[in-house]
């Protein structure tokens, strides 16, 4: 048998690929940054070029790290910025332009009047998302009502749209398979989550042609196999997961109850609902998790939009740190924040607020504030965005979490998942391996071909690498917490419709 597989993690800022061994631990790994383009004010997106090239970099660097050929790979996992739209030609396989990110605002003017036209409702109901810019469908819509000749190039079958998931596999497969996992297609606003299937109706209200659409398939299953040019031999593609969904499984979130928080480029918190969709009543979403051997697993998510990419900020925008990891240092140069509050909302606020027009705002600020201050608000606003989904999701699921997981790039800052318990109530674990996203695309993919044998084999890899509990006083929680709110409040509505 195969000795390993190989994990594609495709994420807004970057490209990795993690090779995994049996025991769920890493063996080699490589990543590349690429560019970020920021054509307007709150619009964001991507060379889909720059994202396959630098895929196939750092998969090729990993095997090459390992000193791995591809013969020894069991099967190829993929994971992805999830609500990133990528429109290509069916012939060429070249994209038409640019992707466009899920952090852009570019198709609010699409949700205004799918809300004016009297559409959230029935969206919501079918989909368990809000109309909201973040997910695929309207920047399809923007992109067929904005570039000349597209409309007519997609109605007659010439343009196909994927999630960068789809984008991958069809060029990693030549152009042979045009497909999509459960969990990327529930983030479409296009897919009803509970008949599994593209919503005719929800077609023709965002204008959306079913030919362009690829077909849906399980969380684990053999999709097709790579082009053997490519990474030296056919490896079979089996496994594929939105990022959050595959970090919820990674960490062996196979209970109902069981909540995991990814700490990227945002910060993203599911948790297991089982077998059936909780409707939220609380800014949350009601999305999938997976779908393997034919049953599916739902999840409510709160989804904030700028977490670590607000350390990029501090590093790319202010120039004060030179490196992301030199935050932690920055912070803890200050006892606390001094009383300031920096709510990152520079695309707007995701759950549980929903608001396309907030703007980052930094309030509280004395003679006496310094950059340490800033960087140490900068910290402490992730936590308090996760505290504000935390609240909205226990009030959905009826349930007190005992304890939350965590991942992600800045989940190894130690003072961040302290400050996260303290703010929280709540003890937060962190495994030994927190590259679990790129973990669950390599599970589902390893179980696809008898890697894994069942779920029992993840949860044993599962293992505890530190537990932080809440050290902090309740009344000091709940009056920092008030002020995050109060500075909240001032950045919403900021920008004009």
């Amino acid at each position: 048998m195969s000795r390993f597989v190989l994990a594609l993690d495709q994420g807004t800022t970057s490209s990795r690929a993690i090779l995994f061994a049996r025991d769920g631990r890493p063996v080699a790994a490589a990543q590349r940054e690429f560019e970020q383009i920021y054509p307007a004010p709150g619009h964001v997106e991507h060379d889909p070029e720059a994202i396959w090239t630098s895929q196939m970099e750092v998969a090729r660097q990993a095997l090459a790290t390992a000193g791995v050929p591809a013969t020894d790979v069991a099967a190829l996992g993929i994971t992805n910025q999830r609500e990133t739209v990528v429109l290509w030609d069916r012939h060429t396989g070249r994209p038409v332009g640019n992707a466009i990110v899920w952090q852009s605002r570019v198709s609010a003017p699409v949700c205004e009047r799918l809300k004016r036209d009297g559409h959230e409702e029935r969206i919501r109901a079918r989909t368990g998302l809000v109309v909201d810019p973040y997910f695929s469908g309207t920047k399809i819509t923007h992109l067929l009502e904005t570039v000349p000749g597209l409309r007519a190039r997609a109605e007659a079958g010439d343009v196909l749209f994927g999630t960068v998931d789809s984008f991958l596999v069809w060029r990693l497969t030549g152009g042979r398979v045009h497909a999509t996992d459960v969990s990327n297609a529930s983030r479409t606003l296009l897919f009803d989550i509970h008949t599994l299937d593209w919503d005719e109706e929800l077609l023709r209200i965002l204008g959306v042609p079913r030919r362009m659409l690829p077909e849906v398939r399980g969380s684990s299953e053999v999709y097709g196999e790579s082009d053997p040019g490519l990474l030296g031999a056919a490896i079979p593609i089996a496994g594929i997961a939105g990022d959050q969904q595959a970090a919820t499984f990674g960490q062996a979130c196979f209970e109902p109850g069981l909540a995991k928080n990814t700490y990227g480029t945002g910060c993203f918190l599911l948790l297991n609902t089982g077998p059936t969709p909780v409707a939220s009543r609380n800014g949350l979403l009601t999305t999938i998790g997976w779908k393997v051997g034919g049953r599916v697993t739902y999840c409510l998510e709160g989804a904030v939009f700028v977490a670590g990419a607000v350390v990029q900020w501090l590093r790319d925008g202010l120039g004060v740190i030179r490196r992301s990891e030199d935050v932690e240092a920055l912070a803890a140069s200050v006892p606390d924040a001094g009383g300031t509050f920096l709510v990152p909302a520079f695309v707007g606020l995701g759950a549980p607020y929903w608001d396309p027009y907030a703007r980052g705002i930094l309030v509280g600020m004395t003679r006496d504030t310094g950059i340490g201050h800033i960087a140490r608000a900068a910290v402490e606003s992730m936590a308090f965005q996760t505290r504000d989904v935390l609240d909205a999701m226990q009030r959905d699921a009826g349930l007190a979490l005992a304890q939350l997981r965590v991942d992600g790039g800045a989940a190894v800052n130690d003072a961040l998942l302290q400050f996260q318990a303290d703010v929280l109530g709540v003890a937060v674990r962190r495994p030994v391996v927190t590259e679990t996203t790129a973990l669950g695309a390599a599970y589902l993919a390893g179980l696809a071909v008898g890697y894994w044998e069942d779920a029992a084999d993840v949860t044993r890899n599962w293992a505890l690498g530190r537990e932080f509990v809440a050290t902090m006083d309740p009344r000091e929680r709940e009056e920092r917490h008030r002020g995050w709110l109060r500075a909240v409040e001032r950045s919403r509505g900021w920008a004009t419709p």
